[in-house]
């Protein structure tokens, strides 16, 4: 039986990060992954399969046919009629997947990380390690990782199946709906549905929270609806589902709005109202892994759970679930176990949503602040007055950074604009360090440039923006 420094139980983004952080470090690291894409093994996980990745690349091809249909008039572009062949951009993204998960076996092979395919499970404790089931095959593990990941959480009145998707049914669509409904205004229900909305799809999102990207800076979320609402969605909130019903022809969704119940028919509906943590088939209750009253795996602040060797990260702890914070948490976890210091900050985890505009940011809200006892001051400057964006043809949004109003150190700084999912990294970087809104004023950036639009909110903090 092989013994293994470090077994890795999942190989999605903080799965596979870890396992290849291990092995650098000179750790004899194996990696087991259930993942199929296609009837295929494939690394990467739910992100690089049928999440973040494949999404970003319908996200690109239908802001190309937007732009070509609305925006190159103003460019003096003359075009004809702008058709989408839907295979082909399936086809497109799919393709992308492909390249960037089959980049992670070569790493595996470069890094000399031993690679099962199939689920991983806990078998026993012996004295000298953990057996480990891997797709069939025990293996012994002085340290085992869990990061399994999660799945998406099904509307108990809307199973998935037929014409009720979760994301990656979304990402497949054999053709444009007609009429598209999404349950859920998160991040994958607005990027999904902006997708299929510039393709053409009638879009109805339905959201049961009272407001909208209620996460997000109260600025931030007016102009982004306000936005939205703009390129035609159609958000109602607020809203109680009361039956969902699903025949050939589409599904038939019943729901109350202020007191008044309607009923809407789409051909399609999206469900993305959460995820939930994946730990079926660990054999969690066999060998007495704890997990919460929600299903995620409890850690301490090291990532270890109650089990002596084992830990967790990623989406099956809880927590933001991004895929940098389960990278990050990865590395972190891999170092400690080689006797590094490794170290998440998760006060200046980025958030970003991928639609047109963009939404982004780190840190604390003006309202959160404020709640927090602290006194604030805040600087905001409008792409409209930024020379790229306008030359881009996108002036759309602003930057808004908030600093505290006695120390200056930048508590949060947020963003809705063109290709701010770019610009929110030097922020980031910035607030890592405790930088002040006067920093990050200070700092020359390139004319002309988007990233000009942080510099000048940063001195609107003190009423110093040149440009506004």
């Amino acid at each position: 039986m092989d013994l293994f420094d470090v077994v890795v139980i999942g190989g999605g983004p903080g799965g596979y990060v870890a396992a290849i952080r291990a092995a650098q470090l000179g750790l004899k690291t194996a990696c087991v992954d259930a993942f199929e894409r296609n009837g295929k093994a494939s690394l990467g996980g739910t992100c690089l399969n049928v999440g973040c990745i494949p999404s970003k690349a319908l996200l690109d091809t239908s802001e190309k046919v937007e732009v070509a249909r609305h925006d190159f008039a103003e460019h003096g572009i003359s075009v004809g009629e702008v058709n989408v062949d839907v295979p082909r951009m399936l086809a497109r993204k799919d393709s992308v997947v492909d390249k960037l998960t089959g980049g992670i076996a070569y790493l595996f092979k470069k890094n000399k990380v031993t690679s099962f395919f199939g689920l991983g499970k806990f078998v026993r404790q012996d004295a000298d390690g953990w057996v480990i089931d891997c797709a069939g095959t025990e293996v012994k593990a002085k340290h085992v990782i869990v990061a399994t990941g999660s799945n998406p959480r099904a509307l108990p009145l809307a199973p998935f199946g037929g014409h009720i998707v979760e994301n990656s049914g979304a990402l497949a669509f054999g053709q444009v709906p007609g009429k598209l409904g999404v349950i859920g205004a998160g991040v994958i229900g607005l990027e999904l549905g902006s997708v299929w909305r510039r393709l053409g799809a009638q879009v109805t999102v339905l959201e049961a929270l009272p407001g909208f990207l209620m996460a997000a800076d109260d600025a931030v979320a007016r102009e982004a609806l306000k936005q939205f609402q703009k390129q035609g969605l159609d958000f109602h909130f607020g809203v109680n589902i009361t039956r969902v019903e699903q025949n050939d022809a589409g599904v038939t969704v019943t729901y109350t709005e202020k007191e008044q119940e309607v009923t809407a028919q789409f051909d399609k509906l999206i469900v993305s109202i959460g995820r939930v943590p994946n730990t079926g088939g660990l054999n969690a209750e066999g060998v007495g892994l704890t997990l919460d009253e929600r299903g995620f795996v409890k850690v301490d602040s090291h990532y270890r759970t109650n089990l002596p060797n084992v830990y967790a990260i990623g989406d099956v702890i809880g927590g933001a679930m991004l895929a940098h914070k389960a990278e990050e948490e990865g590395v972190a976890l891999a170092e400690m176990l080689a006797g590094q210091a490794g170290h998440v900050n998760y006060d200046v985890i980025p958030w970003v949503i991928y639609t047109s505009p963009e939404i982004a940011w780190a840190g604390l809200t003006e309202k959160q602040a404020k709640e927090k006892g602290l006194s604030v001051k805040t600087g905001q400057f409008p792409f409209s007055a930024n020379g790229r964006a306008l030359g881009h043809g996108d002036p759309r949004g602003f930057v808004k950074v908030v600093a505290d109003a006695g120390t200056d150190k930048i508590l949060g700084v947020h963003l809705v604009g063109p290709n701010v999912s770019e610009l929110i990294g030097e922020v980031v970087a910035i607030m890592e360090f405790g930088g002040s809104s006067e920093d990050l004023g200070r700092t020359i950036h390139a004319h002309p440039t988007l990233s000009e639009a942080v510099k000048e909110a940063a001195l609107a903090v003190e009423k110093r923006a040149i440009h506004m």
